[in-house]
């Protein structure tokens, strides 16, 4: 199964060394599962030619709004909207999360209630989850057919479910916690507030649910569908 992954940010220009960009990480945490990827740049205007052109979809995170005024940003909504339509398989992640909602009809903004950064519990079927967030922005209204899988008191609609064409998750599986430690000092500084980023610090040397979710996301792709 290919999995073609829409990039829609880059890793900060000091981290992509030690760690690769947003979709080689989504390479790194899938691999064992029998895909194969290609990495289309849709943040610098490299597109897919067209919906067939993977078996499944992964969009990844990005330092950019959804709502923000973007050149690359409408294609990308209509991309997802026409894979959606055809029954593709999607799964977003972060921006990815909020793309997909703004896209069918939700709506994404900036939290009132601030940030959420660094290692975080979500409740999903009655259990604790543990993955890294680092967002402001978050979805505020669920697009018709959304249904709600994890949740935590900073963010309503963490893990959204679109019946079995869709799954978006608003952490960031991906990121380990040596990532976040750079997060902190390359976009923390300045942007989120001090007090959250020493208390991130603090809490990355917590066990997160990256196994878990990984291996969640990749059933997903592979789930038998009609």
């Amino acid at each position: 199964m290919k999995i073609g992954i829409l990039q829609t940010g880059h890793s900060p220009e000091g981290l992509i060394a030690d760690f690769g960009d947003y979709g080689q990480m989504f390479v790194g945490l899938l691999d064992g599962h029998g895909f194969t990827f290609e990495v289309f740049s849709v943040v610098d205007g490299a597109f897919p030619n067209g919906i067939d052109d993977a078996d499944g979809w992964l969009i990844t995170g990005s330092r950019y709004g959804a709502y923000e005024d973007h050149d690359w940003i409408p294609p990308l909504e209509d991309f997802l909207r026409a894979a959606f339509a055809a029954s593709i398989p999607i799964v977003g992640i972060c921006f990815g999360h909020q793309i997909l909602a703004q896209a069918l009809g939700g709506k994404v903004e900036k939290f009132a209630g601030g940030w959420s950064v660094g290692p975080t519990e979500y409740a999903m079927d009655g259990e604790d989850v543990t993955l890294n967030a680092w967002h402001q922005d978050q979805v505020v209204k669920r697009p018709k057919g959304a249904t709600v899988l994890a949740s935590s008191p900073m963010c309503e609609n963490a893990i959204l479910v679109y019946g079995d064409t869709a799954l978006t998750i608003q952490p960031h599986p991906e990121f380990g916690p040596g990532f976040v430690d750079g997060l902190i000092k390359t976009r923390g500084r300045g942007v989120v507030p001090d007090s959250l980023l020493a208390a991130a610090s603090d809490r990355l040397d917590q066990p997160i649910s990256t196994a878990q979710i990984s291996t969640q996301m990749a059933e997903f792709f592979k789930q038998p569908r009609g």
